[in-house]
């Protein structure tokens, strides 16, 4: 596991500057604080920083082949190493170490672009082949592992994270569009960067710079492709637990210790258990929990720990946790406004105190159907069958009515968003339960509002493409595993591990599980308005009663009353009307609208001011840093 960085002149006129690359990494040190190593090359200079997981004492990198021809430096963790390294030595490859990034360069000599096919883990890796001249930067399928790049004055930068390229010079305008999807994501949508200028490389995709231009190759694509052969749901549940097996398996790789991020749900509590089955050492397990009860999901992890014996450590995050935002900014680098980042970086403190490794569920809500807004789109189905027009005109004015709680994804909460999308064709339904601002509040919320921008929507359509409309539940397995799953899970779990310093592994994304699950039916996914009925039946019998059947988990924020408590300070420092009015993005009388009407408990607005908050503390923090190099970040 490791920080990748580089740059490539363009036209190859210009010697690449190894100090520049430098500056890239020393920025990311936390992604790799064991280890350091640069390539330089005429046009091409590139550098890591290494996290030592496997072979800890050999696998330095960069790592080049026998005549120095190729060379590889990646972050991630290739799984399949070891069958790879038997095919390629069968083949007459020398390896000089243990490490699987090795085994890239010498996969490259044999298939050329198409090694990444035969890679099983999550990677992003930069390739230079310098008897050809070419630059080949690769992200894994699912886009587990980050890359982000920049075409700007006849260079390209490339780097795992974007503090990388603001180091290298990248220009700070910011990009309206990608502004105006974070404000209904929390998130900014693949491939754009709030920065004008810089991209995310998509999931699945390879960038490929030789002869002075840029190209890209999709080299992956999710197919949600039913097989007919697949009859019954027993047989899918047989499916399903072999293939949970064999991911978890896959993912026990490595030279150092593992631990695994146990929520109390069914996600986490089966990698557990596949775990108890392949691994036979000391196994420890990490969970986090709250001052609110209504929060905290620590009785339910308990339970899968002392079921399994593990080695088990907890947490209770405090308010104070709320002194986390700063840090938080700055990890992601761009607006992101997933509360649970806070208890995820907390965790993965607390299980890097303990291990270098932890394995966690994220992926399986997407891969399995776990999401409730699946059981929502289904009771809006009977919802417009059953009631007429006109009453479901009025049921948004009755729910309007229900007293606002501050609890967890409260039934008054549930109830005004059910009723606000209901009515509307199911993919903007998905969008409207989901969405923080939609578009008539973001208007609202614009001092000036920008022209020539997309609704956000668009891209639930974009995402469910070529799914057929009759296999609503594939459509919108699509939209969360293409938009939410890259852009917020994925992210959230790197950027927060790796704050740290800790590797954090997915099995549930692991592709062969990833390809197959698609592959099955949808009809069986569901059951009724269960969610999530395979991977709950694959291990019923392996967990305690109440975990295989219990609710969706997860590590929950309660962000509604820190905001009118702990929280409640900052709140109003960070988004007074004169800090606001100075950033020139959102009317000030309108944020203080929000502020007002949910400290009066008119209004559920949490996640709104969240929302909002994340982003003027970037803003303000980017501010500060670029006040020194004479810029800012300005509208693009």
């Amino acid at each position: 596991m490791c920080g990748i960085a580089g740059l490539l002149a363009l036209d190859g006129s210009v010697p690449a500057s190894r100090d520049v690359v430098q500056a890239m990494c020393d920025v990311i040190v936390h992604r790799g604080p064991d280890d350091q190593g640069f390539h330089v090359d005429g046009p091409l200079a590139m550098g890591m920083r290494r996290l030592s997981i496997i072979d800890l004492s050999g696998g330095h990198q960069p790592i080049s082949n026998e005549d120095g021809s190729i060379t590889v430096v990646l972050n991630g963790e290739i799984y399949n190493y070891r069958e790879l390294r038997s095919e390629l030595e069968a083949r007459g490859h020398r390896f000089s170490t243990h490490s699987d990034t090795e085994v890239i360069v010498h996969l490259y000599e044999e298939h050329g672009l198409a090694c990444a096919s035969r890679l099983r883990g999550m990677f992003a890796f930069a390739l230079w082949d310098a008897r050809t001249r070419r630059l080949a930067v690769v992200r894994d399928r699912l886009g587990i592992k980050p890359l982000h790049y920049a075409v700007v004055g006849g260079r390209l930068l490339f780097a795992s994270e974007l503090k990388s390229l603001l180091a290298a010079g990248l220009d700070t305008a910011i990009d309206p569009q990608a502004l105006h999807d974070y404000l209904s994501l929390t998130y900014v949508p693949a491939p754009a960067t709030i920065f004008r200028d810089a991209r995310k490389l998509m999931p699945g995709t390879m960038l490929v710079a030789e002869g002075g231009r840029v190209r890209f190759e999709r080299w992956w694509q999710l197919a949600y492709a039913p097989d007919p052969s697949i009859r019954s749901e027993d047989e899918a549940v047989e499916i399903v637990r072999d293939l949970v097996d064999d991911a978890v398996r896959s993912h026990l790789v490595a030279d150092v210790p593992l631990g695994v991020f146990l929520s109390g749900g069914v996600d986490s509590a089966a990698i557990v258990a596949s775990m108890r089955r392949f691994h036979t050492g000391r196994l420890e397990t990490f969970s986090i929990g709250f001052e609110e009860k209504t929060f905290s999901e620590l009785d339910g992890a308990r339970a899968v720990a002392k079921h399994f014996g593990t080695d088990h450590h907890e947490l209770v995050v405090t308010p104070d946790a709320a002194g986390l935002v700063p840090e938080l900014v700055d990890s992601f680098d761009e607006p992101y406004a997933d509360s649970s980042a806070i208890p995820v970086l907390c965790v993965s403190r607390l299980a890097r105190s303990r291990v270098k490794v932890a394995l966690s569920g994220e992926g399986g809500d997407e891969v399995f159907a776990g999401y409730k807004t699946y059981t929502a789109t289904r009771l809006s189905g009977l919802y417009r069958k059953l009631v007429p027009r006109p009453v479901r005109d009025l049921v948004p004015r009755i729910v309007s009515l229900l007293p606002v709680s501050h609890g967890r994804v409260s039934f008054d909460y549930m109830a005004k968003r059910f009723a606000a999308g209901a009515s509307s064709p199911p993919l903007d339904a998905h969008f409207s339960w989901k969405a923080i601002f939609d578009e008539d509040r973001k208007r609202w919320l614009y001092r000036d509002a920008p022209t020539e921008i997309l609704p956000t929507v668009r891209l639930y359509g974009e995402a469910a493409a070529g799914i057929p409309e009759n296999d609503l539940l594939a459509r919108l397995l699509a939209v969360d595993t293409h938009l939410g799953l890259e852009g917020d899970m994925l992210v959230k779990a790197d950027r927060m591990t790796m704050a740290t310093s800790l590797e954090g592994r997915v099995p549930l994304l692991d592709h062969p599980l990833v390809e197959r699950v698609a592959s099955i039916p949808s009809r069986f996914k569901m059951r009724g308005l269960t969610t999530k009925v395979l991977l709950r039946r694959a291990v019923a019998d392996r967990l305690p009663q109440q975990t295989a059947g219990g609710p969706k988990k997860g590590f929950n924020v309660p962000i509604p009353s820190w905001l009118v408590g702990p929280l409640r300070e900052r709140l109003h420092d960070t988004l007074s009307p004169s800090r606001v009015a100075a950033t020139g993005v959102f009317r000030p009388e309108a944020v203080s609208e929000l502020i007002r009407a949910h400290e009066a408990r008119e209004r559920d607005c949490s996640r709104d001011l969240w929302t909002l908050l994340m982003f003027q503390t970037w803003h303000d923090r980017l501010s500060a840093r670029s006040a020194g190099r004479g810029s800012g970040p300005r509208a693009g």
